[in-house]
């Protein structure tokens, strides 16, 4: 049950993100999704360690203000490990939208940390490359 479960925890998570056909991301699910002191790491030339807070707010503004349209990430494959009440999965993703009305695309790896809390399965910590 557990990695049924952690699957649907993630496919909640990418799907946050999706504001295709004019739909509203919901990125504000990630308070849900994130233990209130997550770590969430972008790594790279630009790396980046956010609260869950410093993470939402510019993606909430840029999915809402009509610069980045038509988005959506998903998972393209993963290996989940799971010891008792914590896991860890290591997956691809891609993503594509119209970022300042060009189109792109693009993809990346994401390693995400998971805790069984009393409350279900949450996300403790995620970090992310994005491919050049």
């Amino acid at each position: 049950m557990s990695k049924s479960e952690i699957d649907v925890l993630t496919a909640e998570f990418f799907a946050a993100f999706d504001n295709r056909g004019g739909k509203t991301a919901d990125v504000a699910r990630i308070r849900r999704l994130v233990l209130p002191g997550g770590v969430i790491v972008k790594t790279g030339p630009e790396f980046t360690a956010y609260t869950v807070d410093e993470f939402i707010e510019p993606r909430e503004r840029l999915l809402a203000d009509g610069r980045l349209v038509e988005f959506r990430e998903w998972e393209t494959s993963e290996r989940t490990e799971i010891a008792g009440d914590i896991a860890s999965r290591f997956g691809e993703y891609r993503k594509s939208g119209i970022l300042d009305g060009e189109p792109f695309e693009g993809r990346g790896t994401k390693t995400i940390q998971f805790v069984r809390t009393p409350e279900g399965w949450r996300i403790a910590a995620f970090a992310w490359f994005d491919q050049p």
